[in-house]
């Protein structure tokens, strides 16, 4: 019977550095992966990428930094490259790089249109073409998308719109790779606590997402806290394998479809 669980795993996370990325990092070290990879953008990221480096290997894990802006085919196939150099063939990839705008249709303007989608299309579409092409047998790869997919509202017409494509690419992986044991999904969490949030956010706005879940009166922020996300995570890379091709909302009850 295939292995699923997350001991001695290779894992190589995508904005690893901080926030969600880091806390998956963790997570999945403390239930057992051998050898993480902790990708971040650059310079700005270098910083906490090397010290999540230094905590995991201090606590006996193979870990490396390696850098990139993915928003090329080849930066995804060189990342893939060095991770295998690095520790090994991943069995589990995973990627939470995304970029978000709050802004109305009239008032995006092509650049910006251009700059979201080649983060959160783009990137994804390639990070998951070379997930495919360099994963062990009976892999995993995920995701990490919005739960936006599941709302009716304006202003984030090219986050949600940029994000709602990797739903797709996800159906056809897991189509195509499935002959490979390799499960393909993706999660939407709600609004995080983090700082990619509050960057787009007024005061009024951050006030009603942390009333508009049904189970925002429960949460520490009243936002989708991340602690709250990488059990789902670890759950979708290992025990849940025979689960793929979907998308899942994860929100407490902020969206649904």
């Amino acid at each position: 019977m295939t292995d699923h669980s997350i001991t001695g795993k290779t894992v190589l996370i995508t904005g690893g550095a901080k926030n969600l990325g880091a806390l998956i990092a963790r997570d999945l070290a403390a239930h057992g992966a051998g050898a993480i990879a902790i990708h971040h953008h650059g310079d700005a990221s270098k910083t906490d990428a090397d010290k999540l480096v230094a905590e995991l290997s201090g606590n006996g894990i193979t870990a490396v930094a390696l850098p990139g802006d993915l928003t090329s085919a080849g930066a995804s196939a060189q990342l893939f490259a060095d991770t295998v150099a690095a520790i090994g063939k991943p069995d589990i990839a995973i990627n939470t790089v995304g970029k978000v705008l709050k802004k109305p249709i009239l008032d995006t303007t092509e650049e910006e249109f251009d700059s979201m989608f080649a983060v959160n299309t783009k990137a994804a579409y390639f990070f998951i073409k070379e997930a495919g092409k360099n994963l062990n047998d009976n892999g995993k790869i995920l995701s990490v998308v919005t739960s936006l997919l599941g709302a009716y509202t304006p202003f984030y017409s090219t986050y949600a719109g940029s994000k709602s494509a990797v739903e797709h690419f996800t159906r056809a992986a897991s189509k195509e790779f499935g002959e490979r044991g390799i499960s393909v999904n993706a999660i939407g969490p709600g609004p995080m606590d983090t700082p990619f949030f509050y960057g787009q956010e007024g005061a009024d706005a951050v006030a009603y997402h942390k009333s508009a879940a049904a189970l925002s009166a429960f949460s520490r922020t009243g936002l989708t806290d991340i602690e709250d996300i990488a059990p789902y995570i670890r759950f979708m890379v290992s025990e849940g394998w025979w689960m793929t091709g979907q998308t899942i909302l994860v929100n407490g009850g902020y969206t649904t479809k």
